[in-house]
């Protein structure tokens, strides 16, 4: 029996109110779905998928198609350039990683380009030639090194100085860009996470 993806990994603790917890969720998804792409490409070695590999590579495959290049924009379009503006003490140390963070992406993006090619294919056609299965497993333990080094400068760095350097205001500015990427109302969805129950 097929397994049913439903939660998109772990339950979101941010609002777009707060996007710079919202940033930090979203690295929590990535890492979850690379994970999940790691291991059917581990296990499964391009043979014919089960259920829940095909269901776990298919998951995996719509996030890094869909929603991680939002989260890219995120950052490139709203945070970064916020940050670079805005100078002073508390952003210094962060400005020196945005270059290479800016780096680390579009080599992500190549990587993903392939990768979620040959996912593709053997979804599509069942099962990968060795040499493709090869290349998968190749490529995602590259996307894994990356993304190791990228969050943990971000999650440790760059978010905080953000959040030391920019005003409410900037900040509103980049939950209401990031909810528009998504199609969905910034006013709307702040007043219904307000609303629920913490805990």
């Amino acid at each position: 029996m097929a397994t049913i993806f439903v939660q998109l990994g772990a339950p979101r603790q941010s609002s777009f109110a707060q996007p710079l917890g919202l940033l930090s969720d979203c690295h929590r998804r990535i890492e979850r779905f690379l994970t999940d792409m790691r291991r059917v490409a581990a296990e499964g070695r391009g043979g014919p998928l089960s259920d829940d590999h095909r269901t776990l590579l298919a998951g995996a495959v719509t996030y890094f198609t869909v929603a991680a290049p939002r989260h890219t924009a995120d950052e490139e379009e709203s945070l970064f350039p916020r940050l670079r503006a805005a100078g002073g003490e508390q952003a210094q140390r962060a400005l020196a990683e945005l270059s290479r963070l800016e780096a680390d992406h579009d080599q992500a993006d190549a990587c993903h380009d392939e990768a979620n090619a040959l996912a593709n294919r053997w979804l599509t056609e069942g099962v990968l030639d060795g040499a493709a299965a090869a290349r998968l497993v190749e490529l995602l333990e590259g996307l894994a090194a990356i993304y190791a080094a990228h969050i943990a400068v971000e999650d440790a760095t760059v978010f905080p100085a953000a959040g030391a350097a920019l005003d409410a205001a900037q900040l509103e500015a980049i939950g209401r860009e990031m909810a528009g990427r998504r199609g969905v109302n910034y006013d709307e969805v702040v007043a219904r996470d307000a609303r629920k129950p913490s805990g």
